[in-house]
C-alpha cells in the first residue's frame, strides 16, 4: 500500500466504527443525532441505515459533451475509454458538487474537505493535499462549483490517483479555527496549492496536519474517504482517466454494481437523480471533481 493511502487510516470514517464507539460519537453531538434516536427504537427504522453509514463508493462519469436538458447517463468509471494523450501531461482538477443527503447531526455542517494527488513531475514527485472548509444544510449542497484543487498537475505513465476525506465539524473550539481557515488571508495561503510547485511541499503537509489534528477531536467525525486511481490500462476492475466528471457516491456495496442503471444526471437541475423520480436528488452523499486538460 502507498504512502499515499496510509495518511488517514488511523482515522476510520463513522461508518467504520464500531457500534458502541459510533453511539458514543452521535450522542456527542447537539442535539444528538437522529441516527442515534433510531437506534434506541426497535422496528422498521432501526434497520434503515444513515446515507454516512457506508463505507463503499461507487464511481462515475460524465464526458464534457454531456451538456444540454433533460437526463444524461452516467457511465461506470470502470468503463470508460482512457485516453492516452493524457499521460505525461498536465490536467486541471476543480471541485463541482459536494452534496450532504445526510451527514452526522442536524442543521448546517462545517466540512473539512481534504483532497490528495500525487504530482509526476520531471526529476520527481511531490504527495500534495488540498483543504478548503464547506458548508452545507443537512439534504443539500455545498455552495461550490468549478473550484480549483489542482492547476498543472502531473500525470505519470501509469496514471494519476486521488484520495478524498472529508471531517464533518462540531467541536466548538474547532469551529472557531475554521473561521480564522475561512479568513482571506489563510484561504489565499491555501489556494497557493492550486498552482502545482514543489515549493509547495509545506503548506501540503500544512493540510494534512490539519485534517488529521480535526479529525482526532471529540464531536468531529470523518465522514468519506475514497481512493480513486485512473490508470490507461483496459482492466474491468480499475478506472480510467479522460477529461470530464467524476462522481464518488457514498453508496451500499450492493447497489454500486448496478446503480448508474438506475441514476442519471439531470443537466437542468445539476443534480444525480434516480431515473424514475429524477426531481429528487439520490438520497445519497456524493462528491463531483472534474477533469480537463490544463493548459485548455
Amino acid at each position: 500500500m502507498g504512502e499515499e493511502q496510509r495518511w488517514f487510516d488511523d482515522l476510520p470514517v463513522i461508518g467504520r466504527l464500531p457500534p458502541e464507539q459510533r453511539a458514543a460519537a452521535l450522542r456527542a453531538l447537539d442535539p444528538p443525532a437522529e441516527a442515534e434516536v433510531k437506534a434506541q427504537t426497535k422496528g422498521f427504522f432501526a434497520s434503515v441505515p444513515d446515507p454516512w453509514e457506508h463505507t463503499s463508493h461507487a464511481f462515475g462519469f460524465l464526458p464534457p459533451a454531456a451538456a444540454g436538458s433533460g437526463l444524461v447517463d452516467v457511465q461506470p468509471a470502470s468503463q470508460i475509454k482512457a485516453d492516452p494523450a493524457l499521460q505525461n501531461a498536465r490536467i486541471a482538477v476543480r471541485l463541482d458538487r459536494l452534496r450532504v443527503a445526510a451527514y452526522p447531526g442536524r442543521g448546517v455542517h462545517r466540512i473539512l474537505f481534504d483532497f490528495y494527488a500525487r504530482n509526476q513531475r520531471e526529476g520527481g514527485e511531490d504527495d500534495l493535499h488540498f483543504n478548503m472548509v464547506l458548508r452545507a444544510q443537512q439534504g443539500q449542497s455545498a455552495a461550490v462549483v468549478g473550484y480549483p484543487i489542482f492547476l498543472g498537475l502531473g500525470v505519470g505513465a501509469g496514471g494519476v490517483g486521488f484520495r478524498c476525506h472529508t471531517v464533518n465539524v462540531k467541536n466548538e473550539q474547532d469551529e472557531a479555527l475554521l473561521g480564522v481557515l475561512e479568513s482571506d488571508s489563510m484561504r489565499r495561503g491555501l489556494q497557493l496549492l492550486s498552482t502545482v510547485q514543489p515549493a509547495l511541499a509545506p503548506l501540503s503537509t500544512m493540510a494534512v496536519g490539519i485534517t488529521r489534528a480535526l479529525a482526532g477531536r471529540h464531536r468531529n467525525v470523518s465522514v468519506q474517504d475514497f481512493y480513486l486511481g485512473l490508470d490507461f490500462g483496459g482492466s474491468a476492475t480499475g478506472a480510467r482517466l479522460r477529461e470530464g466528471t467524476y462522481f464518488a457516491v457514498q453508496a451500499p456495496e450492493e447497489i454500486t454494481a448496478s446503480c448508474w442503471q438506475q441514476w442519471a444526471y439531470n443537466a437542468q437541475g445539476q443534480h444525480l437523480v434516480a431515473r424514475d423520480n429524477p426531481a429528487v436528488p439520490i438520497a445519497h452523499n456524493y462528491i463531483a471533481f472534474s477533469v480537463s486538460r490544463y493548459p485548455a
